[in-house]
């Protein structure tokens, strides 16, 4: 973790900018400000502590909205003046009961991608009866896996012959049920996207 003796604190009064970030889908979720004694709670409790400017103190966000930020990372700028705090919201960051400070809009881009993941995990303990993903998970991975089969030929007859509509719609079948039999494997699309990296350096690597 972070120690906090190397940020400059001083440039900017005592207060270093905060931009804070869903771990999972990226999405900007607040500014806030933090003092050097905001900084070390929020290492020790493991949970995002803020200077307030207004209330000219410090603040644990969910304190009185009971909506958490659980600390993932943190990572300071170039010039040590700035962090980038990585974090696992439990509801919403912003106090008009948004998602995001920044618009009402849910996480853009791949952002969706875990967004959905987190659907599905909340699924999987539902009603198999009553949810079509909860039945896929309880059946096994080879269900799911199946599903996946059937959708990449749908989505390969869309592609040579349907139209773009038809193609963006199997494909989002497609990439659900890819989801879903990830997360039947216990595995996230991250492990994915961890594979497209190594590969990317291994191209760089090799000339």
């Amino acid at each position: 973790m972070i120690d906090p003796s190397t940020l400059d604190f001083d440039k900017s009064g005592g207060l270093i900018p905060v931009v804070v970030q869903d771990a999972a889908t990226l999405q900007v979720l607040m500014l806030a400000y933090m003092d050097r004694a905001a900084l070390e709670e929020t290492i020790a409790s493991g949970e995002a502590t803020f200077f307030s400017r207004s209330r000219g103190g410090r603040w644990r966000k969910g304190e009185t909205s009971g909506d958490r930020l659980h600390l993932v990372s943190m990572t300071p700028d170039c010039d040590a003046d700035s962090l980038v705090l990585k974090v696992r919201p439990v509801g919403n960051a912003c106090h008009l009961n948004r998602i995001s400070c920044f618009g009402d809009e849910d996480a853009p881009g791949l952002g969706r991608i875990a967004r959905l993941e987190a659907t599905i995990a909340e699924r999987a303990t539902a009603d198999p009866a009553a949810s079509w993903t909860a039945r896929l998970l309880a059946e096994g991975p080879k269900r799911a896996a199946q599903k996946v089969g059937e959708e990449g030929v749908e989505t390969a007859l869309a592609g040579a012959a349907g139209p773009d509509e038809e193609l963006a719609s199997e494909a989002a079948d497609l990439i659900y049920h890819l989801l879903v039999l990830l997360r039947s494997r216990q595995m996230v699309f991250q492990h994915v996207l961890d594979e497209l990296a190594r590969r990317s350096q291994t191209a760089k690597d090799s000339g």
